[in-house]
């Protein structure tokens, strides 16, 4: 029988978050290293680069891969011959070990967890509460695995009950492209299938856990239905030519994880839920004999790519830049912005329109007129940083507010990450706008260009309050032109026929 001290769990749920939000799994790192190899699209290969060189940058200075720390979950599993020296629940003791990672002043991780998730929707501050799993198992020792789940991957998970007669792969192949890029691929796919509709959730999220062996399964061959369904959903995939961040390419997952479950013979639950280049779990094992610290990596194993700006790049100063310039960008052309660049997301766009709503202005210093806004949530800052690890989100959350914004702000243009939707597109077509995508993914070497920061209104939102950066030479992609046409519409289109035209010539892929 063996004591777990409560302290000795609580520092090494500490610990694991603090390793994991710098440090990529090796074999994604590997993995993404041979995408980067094979990868014949221009736009796809500058991403993943943008990727590699973002995650060594942040395992040598420790910081956060992504703005995103993520919502933590853990899986734990409790041998029933272990004992507890703990008054606290087991809840409470991950919560604890969250809420120290979290706050660590030397590497601080955003908190975006907000209560009342129906209602105020605010900010717990420190990341808590977790989602935490329990599972009784034989033994004398506590296992568990923990990841911290990015929102923007999380938001496209996908459930349906299908009929036993009915074909997953179908639902699969049919879902994917609907999920958008806003998943940040290339990641993973983890999906389950059976029990119930609660436990094929779960068997999806557990999946995600494991290592990436597709090469190796590739290399041996299926043994059993869900190695064949993985190896089919991998191709199929890929075949889509969605490509990394939806740039159209090769690459958009480096594997499909599947777990299963016995099911009723009347159902067939599936479940969905993507992982996004900010990969980020691990596991760990608590035997009695103190806390758990889980090894450095071998800095070695990072490929040796070091992205750089294009030289054909176009500089763009956003303290001068005009419609008739923008009106001159091209989709999927490259831009290093130059200037003064305000930021915002969800909590913001919804009080300006909230301000709108009822007659008033906007807060005194806020003047969007022929300005671009960021769709950016930082991470705190520690010593001598201007600003955390400053990846885009999501900017499929604010198209709902884009014709306001473009109306009555004088807006010129956004800048985010993933495709845009009609009703956005429509708006900035209208308004002779344009949408910027930066890197999702590339967080930390994102931060590097911004060189000033002051937070101009909102304060009490904390990390969604919006802040004035001052930027040199930051790289973004014309996502959406002012005509409104969109790389995330061409670029897929463009690499599915090249893949199609591939498997049928049995010729390489190769970029113009």
């Amino acid at each position: 029988m063996q004591i777990i001290q409560e302290q000795d769990f609580i520092e090494s749920i500490a610990a694991a978050l603090q390793y994991i939000s710098y440090y990529h799994p090796e074999d994604y790192i590997t993995a993404l290293g041979e995408a980067y190899a094979r990868e014949a699209s221009p736009a796809a290969k500058d991403a993943i680069a943008q990727i590699l060189t973002n995650s060594r940058m942040c395992a040598e200075g420790k910081r956060p891969i992504c703005q995103d720390t993520g919502i933590v979950v853990a899986f734990v599993k409790v041998g029933m011959n272990v004992r507890w020296n703990t008054t606290r629940s087991l809840e409470e003791l991950v919560n604890e070990g969250v809420r120290r990672a979290y706050l660590d002043a030397d590497n601080p991780l955003r908190a975006s967890i907000v209560n009342d998730p129906a209602g105020a929707r605010k900010n717990t501050r420190d990341n808590t509460p977790a989602v935490t799993h329990v599972t009784l198992v034989p033994g004398d020792k506590v296992e568990v695995e923990i990841a911290a789940k990015g929102g923007g991957s999380e938001n496209k998970a996908k459930f349906t009950m299908l009929d036993p007669g009915e074909s997953i792969v179908d639902w699969v192949m049919d879902v994917v492209p609907k999920m958008g890029a806003g998943w940040c691929p290339p990641g993973m796919l983890g999906i389950g299938i059976g029990g119930s509709a609660e436990k094929a959730m779960l068997l999806a999220k557990e999946s995600l856990m494991a290592p990436i062996d597709m090469h190796e399964l590739k290399a041996r061959g299926a043994r059993n239905r869900i190695e064949e369904l993985r190896l089919e959903l991998h191709e199929k995939v890929n075949a889509l030519g969605i490509g990394a961040q939806g740039l159209g390419g090769l690459t958009t997952v480096l594997d499909v994880k599947i777990l299963d479950y016995p099911t009723h013979a009347a159902s067939l639950p599936v479940a969905i839920i993507p992982n996004c280049a900010a990969t980020r779990h691990a596991h760990f094992v608590l035997d009695g004999s103190g806390p758990a610290y889980i090894a450095p990596p071998d800095l070695d194993r990072w490929p040796k790519v070091e992205w750089a700006p294009s030289a054909e790049a176009r500089k763009v100063d956003l303290d001068t830049v005009t419609r008739e310039e923008v009106a001159t960008w091209k989709p999927g052309e490259t831009l290093l912005l130059n200037g003064k660049l305000l930021t915002g997301r969800d909590a913001a766009h919804r009080r300006i329109a909230q301000l709108f709503e009822q007659g008033e202005d906007l807060p005194a210093g806020v003047d969007f007129t022929n300005r671009f806004i960021y769709y950016v949530g930082p991470v705190d800052a520690v010593r001598d940083e201007v600003v955390g690890p400053a990846g885009p989100t999501t900017a499929t959350r604010m198209d709902r507010y884009t014709a306001m914004m473009l109306d009555k702000t004088g807006l010129l243009g956004m800048v985010g990450k993933a495709e845009r939707g009609p009703e956005a597109i429509t708006a900035i077509r209208q308004h002779r706008s344009v949408y910027l995508m930066a890197i999702g993914g590339a967080a930390y070497l994102v931060s590097k260009a911004i060189k000033a920061s002051r937070v101009v209104a909102f304060e009490d939102l904390g990390m969604e309050a919006i802040y004035e950066f001052e930027v040199k030479d930051m790289p973004v992609t014309v996502a959406v032109d002012s005509s409104g046409q969109s790389v995330h519409d061409t670029g897929p289109a463009e690499w599915r026929k090249k893949i199609e035209h591939q498997r049928i010539a049995g010729i390489p892929v190769v970029a113009e």
